[in-house]
């Protein structure tokens, strides 16, 4: 176990003494003191876990019990210190990574498909999407939340704007539901390449995918933004704005607790229907006045 004030000195000592890698993970997760440390924007949360389980990964021929004992003493410990040493198994990781996600059936006509995975249904509306460094796999509760949304509401020939868009999912479902055209945007570069290649695997050619500076400007018939309490509320009155008068907006990434909250902020330019929850989050849907 290792405290905050060491854990820098001895990643990359074990770094330097010839480690692949080196993860870290809160020693008491799953214990009352456990410590969050990833949260909404604003919000003042640790940047480091009080206690750390550190493990590091080496060659098979490396001589652990030297290096270990060089990286201990560079970072300030007895090389008495307590450590585990143990030997990792050669196995297809790749193998081992696809066997975890499977396709995600969505509603009657929706399938989220991995790429490696054959189409469950080919009368269906399939997304081929493998799991990348952008959020939105259909996995997560505020996801689907929008994903049945569009499934029961998007109209055919409407233009679509998603705010956060992550791996490009909900746009390109609206698109493969009717919607004339989408676009997407996101202040992660990652998940716009990751969005452009997920279009492209989907053979979806009416949508665009944009860092905020260089999205372009408009009124759209539907507005999305799968994002977070914090950046809906400060994004509130730029997403009214892009809302056609008698658009529709659809919101999620809200904790239910957190949802009345929001829909205060949102009805002075919307008429919002009674929110919709799922696994503790929530999803508000709405017309603009």
């Amino acid at each position: 176990m290792v405290d905050a004030a060491k854990l820098s000195a001895l990643s990359d000592a074990l770094i330097e003494e010839g480690a692949f890698c080196v993860d870290v993970a809160d020693a008491e997760a799953g214990t009352q003191r456990e410590t969050p440390i990833f949260g909404e924007p604003g919000q003042d949360l640790d940047v480091a876990f009080g206690l750390n389980r550190v493990i590091a990964l080496f060659a098979p021929k490396a001589d652990l019990p030297e290096a270990l004992e060089r990286a201990l003493t560079a970072a300030g410990f007895s090389t008495t210190s307590d450590y585990k040493i143990t030997e990792v198994a050669e196995q297809d990781w790749l193998k081992l990574t696809q066997s975890q996600f499977d396709p995600i059936h969505v509603s009657a006509r929706l399938w989220i498909v991995p790429s490696w995975h054959a189409i469950p249904d080919p009368a269906a509306i399939n997304i081929i999407l493998d799991p990348g460094l952008a959020f939105g796999t259909g996995a997560h509760p505020t996801t689907r939340l929008c994903l049945d949304w569009l499934d029961r509401h998007t109209s055919r020939g409407c233009s679509v704007i998603d705010y956060g868009c992550g791996s490009g999912i909900l746009a390109i479902a609206a698109v493969k539901m009717g919607a004339a055209s989408a676009t997407g945007v996101d202040v992660d570069s990652q998940a716009i390449r990751a969005s452009r290649d997920n279009a492209k695997a989907n053979k979806v050619d009416n949508i665009g995918f944009y860092l905020p500076d260089d999205a372009p400007s408009g009124i759209y018939d539907l507005v999305l933004a799968n994002i977070l309490t914090n950046p809906l509320r400060m994004l509130a009155p730029i997403l009214a704005n892009a809302t056609r008068q008698g658009g529709r907006i659809v919101l999620s990434g809200i904790l239910e607790k957190q949802a009345q909250d929001v829909m205060n902020i949102y009805d002075q330019w919307f008429d919002l229907n009674p929110p919709v929850f799922e696994e503790g989050w929530s999803c508000l849907s709405g017309h603009r006045r």
